[in-house]
């Protein structure tokens, strides 16, 4: 057998992911957090002395509104992710926000929650946030479309404009969440 076939069989085999023959983990977005994490306004408001009853009186375009933007920011891009998790192969139904992509096929999104989150302020927790990273792509038309997203998860920060995520996703699957299933029980 000549040498160039052996390397593409070679190349073959070892381009099929070694995970995917493994049970992923169906998880809910609460199994992220650690069990004794809480977030609380106090939290977020942190020293700014504030009245919660004049608290939406505040002009969004003061300093002191920017300063409290700032911290809230902080608070909400350091939520602790449980290391426990890192190298799980897991499944997570979710929502994409693109951060790579080439018109309607996405490379690398943020998996998020609940529709619309990052895209408004503030985000999530970054322990609510999975940075997914799909090298084939996957078709977003819509993004109010929930998608299962399955894959190696890793305990990695990654800051964007978006937001912050505690979690990285090598995925190898996705597929559209199935609304009819969720309903019956059966996810």
């Amino acid at each position: 057998m000549p040498k160039y076939i052996l390397l593409t069989l070679l190349a073959l085999i070892l381009s099929v992911p070694l995970y995917a023959n493994n049970d992923a983990v169906e998880f809910t977005w609460d199994e992220l957090m650690p069990e004794d994490y809480t977030l609380t306004l106090a939290d977020l408001i942190g020293e700014f002395d504030i009245d919660l009853d004049t608290f939406d009186m505040i002009d969004d375009y003061s300093p002191e509104a920017e300063r409290m933007m700032d911290h809230m920011l902080q608070v909400l891009a350091s939520a602790p992710v449980r290391e426990e998790l890192d190298g799980k192969m897991i499944s997570l139904p979710g929502f994409v926000v693109p951060l790579e992509a080439e018109q309607t096929r996405v490379f690398r999104f943020f998996l998020v929650p609940y529709f619309g989150a990052c895209i408004h302020v503030p985000p999530p927790p970054s322990n609510q946030i999975i940075d997914v990273h799909f090298e084939p792509g996957t078709e977003v038309e819509n993004l109010w479309d929930a998608v299962w997203v399955t894959g190696r998860l890793t305990t990695v920060d990654f800051m964007h404009e978006m937001g912050a995520s505690g979690y990285r996703l090598e995925a190898y699957q996705i597929t559209p969440y199935d609304w009819d299933a969720a309903e019956e029980g059966e996810w």
